[in-house]
């Protein structure tokens, strides 16, 4: 007998954004108009919203990155360019570093701040979809997303992309948001994220939608070990990941053989 079934009929693939269920193709507009909203005042937040420990995340990320003279290396979600420009000076004009996030507003604040420090020549700038990566395969020796991997809707389908462009031996380093280890921290962190980061964005952004949506995302975003895993399902190897300031961010590590 013939399928009756019509598009209209059958039922819509939903995803999270924030603690919302919203329809798959709906979430990518959705994270793009929260980042579009902050993107002016991104860095000032990041230095509220962390009383500026954020700094000393990224500066662990750079110094364990194992980058040298001459790497080619990826910043995903790369935002304002804070890693792009440390790798700028570690790579050298022989080496390449491509400034990637999805967000028009975000990676034109990053083009007019690298532009503004004189940094040109081994940067390049792309706007593009980490589920999706228009980047050829085995180009990069290093892979970095700070604060980026939990606004993908489709992880898993990132991960493979960035496994792809990645060069055999190449490391996959994705800093985020995870989950607190220590014992209490975890309620201290709940009251600061609900009550005291919308009202810090209300504040100095006008915007306390977006940075409730921010906290509601990390609660979302997969744990240490979940993560780590996907990693591993994504054909990563020697995975693992290192917790900072009690677990509530971690920087996972993997590798392409």
């Amino acid at each position: 007998m013939p399928d009756n079934k019509t598009s209209e009929s059958m039922p819509t693939e939903t995803t999270h954004f924030g603690y919302e269920q919203v329809a798959v193709d709906e979430k990518q507009n959705k994270v793009a108009d929260v980042f579009h909203s902050v993107a002016d005042k991104y860095d000032v937040m990041n230095d509220l919203m962390s009383a500026g420990v954020h700094r000393l995340w990224k500066r662990y990320t750079i110094e364990t990155s194992g980058a040298k003279k001459g790497d080619t290396i990826l910043d995903l979600a790369g935002g304002t360019g804070d890693l792009a420009i440390k790798f700028t000076r570690i790579v050298g004009p022989e080496g390449l570093v491509t400034l990637s996030d999805i967000n028009e507003s975000m990676l034109e604040n990053g083009r007019q701040r690298l532009t503004n420090m004189g940094i040109a020549g081994n940067i390049e700038y792309v706007q593009a979809n980490a589920e999706d990566l228009p980047f050829e395969d085995n180009k990069y020796n290093i892979t970095t997303m700070a604060f980026g991997l939990r606004n993908v809707t489709d992880k898993a389908a990132a991960l493979r992309s960035i496994y792809c462009c990645l060069k055999p031996g190449g490391k996959l380093m994705v800093l985020e948001f995870s989950k607190p280890v220590l014992p209490g921290l975890s309620t201290l962190y709940d009251a600061y994220s609900f009550k005291l980061l919308p009202l810090i964005g209300k504040v100095v952004v006008n915007d306390e939608d977006s940075y409730r949506y921010l906290a509601e995302s990390i609660r979302m975003h997969p744990d240490q070990e979940t993560l780590k895993g996907m990693f591993e399902e994504a054909g990563f190897e020697k995975c693992s990941y290192h917790n900072m300031t009690g677990g509530v961010v971690a920087l996972h590590v993997g590798y392409k053989f």
